[in-house]
């Protein structure tokens, strides 16, 4: 039992060698693990050589393998990033074949795969420098390296440049620009060949501000470089009154990825922002997830970087997520010659280019053979770079290789101004080469600027590198993955801000679904007319229209506040224009004037009628009683009391400004006074008539008389202190009538003009006393009821008027005074001379003495009769 259990151990221990055999002769032979056997970097010699640490394409290490080289499995091939590897074999190429350029010289170059965020991105690094994978500090196994300078990726500069900077070999990043590798005191030995992005934050804002779009979302890698961009981006935002809905942090782990996909589809699905802004850097992990992005439709406008190169996914895809995104793209002129070099590389032109080896056969679906799996049969007779699709390999030259291309030309012409330096110092060398340390080409490069062959100026001076410039690109997704990147504009800093963008919005194609430009706003715009309300906890791009108010406008869309129209202006019914006003005043031609003049003159032939027949019946007792004389007086001065109405009717001008107050204040007192003179005739009359008294002597001698030109001419010095000191003037009223300037007569001096009207209301208060006193005496012809009642409607027309005319405004207020004139004027006239016209013409009988003794009589025999 013991011998066949050994046995058996024996046989088990044989078939698992012939098992491993077998395994590695088929994995090396065909497949993807034949693919680890290859070389890992791309070399040809030269006089001097430029060392290339580019990521192009990704491996898998066993975790409990991974020291060892040759268990490593391909994984994946970035076509995007081999491309940076072309750029630099053609700006070598073409450097070797200028003349005025290094001549007599060679460039060579190495390109070396490695992975950023990774274990091993050190491991080609290190062999590059000592010769071993186990590095040794100090210690080298190569002879003299003819490496003089390092072109790398700026995510992987971050973790090679301390060990770089050791040897202070130059490196030269190929982008995007990088902040943190800007710090000369942190990394003396890098050169950054992207132009500073400093303006990408502006160029994004006025994108926005072009369309519209004031409510948006952001997307940004929770990395320094894209905190630092979300901070700018931020205060230009709020600067150009943009507004932000959320702001979701990328992870830059792979713990926090599959929450933040989910987190991030749902807040993208439910926002009502329709545009995102989307940065992503190189390190980020969101093209881990980029799979389930495309899959689900969102009907969102992206605009990103070309940074993270989407469009170069290896999915087919028919409908795509991020058609019609906008990425900004570095500026750079069309390189002549490169991509007829693309079109004619392939692998039986560079044999020792394992990764173009290995790329063919991925691509075009060849077989790889061999003991050393580089031989590859069965591909197409016609295969090219160039037949295959954009997603697979792009032709256009890449950011990044337009760096590289500028790196390769700026170590090239260093060196060419170091030996034409060394030659002028040593004209003498025998024929013999040039040898140098690669530390000598800093004072070299730290102030180098040239033009490069495309005709763009290359400035590797950090100092002076100007702002980037941007093409705006459009993707364009074409059935079965054929997607574009096409130009529709370009934004550039250095002209005025007003013509900084340039775009041709014909050639956009928006997002799967959208067929016209997508509005992104939080509130509908406020439509001239309106103005915005901000809603309480909201940002300032959420708010609610509010009409104008008043006499306001606003001519435009979302205006803060409306604004007045000028005094000379008013507001039409939409409130978005103001119209000049029209001039007007009450004119005899409207219907309120012609009322009132009517009126006036009607009342004015009526009071001259009853004057004419006054003065024909002027020997009936009716008429001689209380003073025939201040009857006629009392008869004129009405009759211009209704005519000075007339003189605030029509345009006014200064002499009617004037006359206005005068007359109606001379006018009005003149018939007050006579209304006096009149209660104080009668009272003296009556009470203070008797033999012996003085008051008699009064009445005889016409002394009521005098008080007539004695309250008038109070009356006319008043006016003359008021026209002397603030008289009327012709004024405006731009504010009483909408749409309306009305031409109004201003009072000049208010106090002077309540003083005329106080005087005349004192008179008119004294006259009702008086008349009120004498209103019970007994006479037939005694007329003081009739005065006691037409001043108590004159006061009390007065009265009123003062309040309804302090309430009115324009035509009105001086349609009520007009009014309250020739009512004070007709209460008088039809208060006082109406009862006698009508006993004069309908009740003769009554106007007589005869008739008067008859009534003494009856009464006295009716008194007798009672008594008995």
């Amino acid at each position: 039992l013991q011998s066949l259990r050994g046995f058996s151990q024996m046989f088990s221990l044989i078939f698992l060698l012939l098992f491993l055999q077998l395994y590695l002769l088929v994995t090396c032979q065909d497949g993807h693990d034949c693919y680890s056997q290859m070389e890992q970097s791309f070399y040809k010699d030269g006089d001097i050589e430029i060392a290339a640490f580019l990521h192009i394409y990704t491996y898998d290490v066993p975790r409990i393998e991974r020291s060892f080289i040759k268990y490593r499995r391909f994984s994946w091939f970035k076509s995007k990033n081999y491309q940076y590897a072309l750029a630099l074999v053609f700006a070598i190429e073409e450097i070797n074949k200028n003349p005025h350029l290094l001549p007599n010289m060679t460039l060579g170059f190495g390109i070396y795969n490695v992975m950023h965020s990774h274990i091993t991105v050190m491991e080609n690094p290190f062999i590059w420098l000592v010769g071993l994978e186990k590095y040794v500090p100090n210690y080298t196994c190569k002879k003299q390296s003819k490496s003089v300078a390092v072109i790398s990726e700026s995510s992987i500069a971050v973790q090679m440049g301390t060990l770089l900077e050791l040897y202070k070999i130059p490196q030269l990043t190929l982008g995007p620009f990088e902040p943190l590798l800007s710090d000369s005191g942190q990394f003396p030995s890098l050169y950054q060949m992207a132009p500073k992005d400093s303006s990408l934050a502006r160029g994004m804002v006025s994108l926005m501000l072009h369309f519209g779009w004031t409510w948006v979302g952001l997307a940004i890698s929770d990395l320094p470089k894209g905190i630092k961009f979300m901070t700018d981006l931020k205060v230009e935002l709020q600067k150009n009154g943009i507004c932000v809905d959320f702001v979701e942090l990328i992870p830059a782990t792979e713990e926090a990825l599959s929450s933040f996909q989910s987190t991030f589809h749902i807040q993208i699905l439910k926002s009502s922002a329709n545009v995102v802004i989307l940065f992503c850097v190189t390190e980020s992990l969101i093209g881990a997830s980029f799979q389930s992005w495309w899959e689900l439709m969102m009907w969102k406008v992206w605009v990103t970087t070309s940074q993270w190169d989407f469009a170069s996914s290896e999915e087919p895809f028919l409908f795509h997520s991020f058609h019609g995104t906008l990425i900004f793209s570095d500026h750079h002129s069309e390189i002549s010659g490169f991509k007829n070099f693309l079109r004619t590389a392939n692998p039986s032109k560079y044999p020792e280019d394992s990764y173009l080896s290995r790329f063919w056969s991925l691509a075009f679906n060849c077989s790889v053979t061999g003991t050393s799996c580089k031989t590859l049969q069965n591909c197409p007779l016609n295969a090219s770079l160039e037949s295959l699709p954009p997603h697979h390999f792009d032709m256009t030259m890449s950011d990044g290789s337009y760096n590289i291309y500028n790196a390769v030309y700026a170590v090239a012409h260093s060196i060419h101004e170091m030996i034409l330096q060394e030659v002028e110092m040593q004209p003498v060398n025998n024929g013999a080469k040039v040898a140098f340390s690669p530390w000598q080409l800093h004072p070299f490069l730290k102030n180098l600027q040239f033009t490069n062959p495309a005709g763009d100026l290359v400035n590797l001076n950090q100092k002076r590198n100007l702002e980037a410039e941007y093409d705006i690109l459009n993707f364009w997704n074409f059935p079965y993955g054929f997607g574009r990147k096409v130009k529709v504009g370009r934004f550039s800093p250095h002209v005025s801000q007003s013509e900084q963008l340039s775009l041709s919005e014909n050639l956009i194609e928006w997002a799967t679904g959208i067929t016209e430009i997508p509005h992104s706003v939080c509130s509908v715009s406020c439509s001239p007319g309106f103005r915005k309300t901000p809603l309480e906890g909201k940002p300032a791009c959420c708010f609610d229209c509010t009409p104008c108010p008043g006499n306001e406008i606003s001519n435009q869309t979302d205006m803060d506040q409306c604004v007045n129209c000028p005094d000379l202006q008013y507001a039409n019914t939409e409130r978005d224009q103001c119209f000049h006003k029209k001039v007007t005043f009450l004119s005899f031609e409207d219907p309120l004037g012609m009322t009132l003049v009517c009126t006036a003159l009607c009342f004015s032939i009526l009071t001259v009628v009853f004057l004419g027949m006054f003065v024909k019946h002027r020997d009936t007792p009716i008429v001689k009683a209380n003073n025939r004389c201040l009857s006629y007086i009392l008869l004129i001065a009405l009759t211009f009391c209704f005519l000075c109405s007339l003189l605030f009717i029509g345009h006014p001008n200064t002499t009617t400004c004037v006359l206005q107050q005068t007359m109606f204040g001379v006018a009005f007192t003149a018939a007050v006074s006579t209304i006096l003179a009149k209660t104080i005739t009668v009272l003296l009359a009556f009470k203070f008539t008797a033999p012996g008294r003085r008051m008699r002597h009064w009445l005889l001698s016409g002394v009521p008389n005098s008080i007539i030109p004695i309250c008038s001419l109070i009356q006319l010095a008043l006016c003359a202190i008021w026209l002397g000191t603030s008289p009327p003037f012709i004024d405006t009223d731009a504010h009483s009538e909408h749409g309306h300037i009305i031409l109004v007569c201003n009072k000049g001096s208010v106090t002077a003009f309540y003083c005329v009207l106080g005087y005349l209301g004192s008179l008119a208060l004294a006259s009702f006393t008086v008349a009120f006193l004498a209103r019970n005496l007994p006479d037939t012809f005694n007329e003081a009821k009739f005065l006691t009642f037409s001043m108590l409607v004159f006061c009390s027309v007065w009265v009123t008027f003062l309040p309804v005319y302090h309430s009115t405004k324009g035509k009105v207020m001086v349609a009520v005074e007009v009014f309250s004139i020739l009512c004070s004027s007709a209460g008088l006239l039809g208060c006082i001379f109406v009862p006698k016209c009508y006993i004069i013409l309908f009740r003769p009988e009554k106007n007589a003495l005869k008739g008067f003794r008859d009534r003494i009589v009856s009464k006295e025999t009716d008194v007798l009769k009672n008594s008995s």
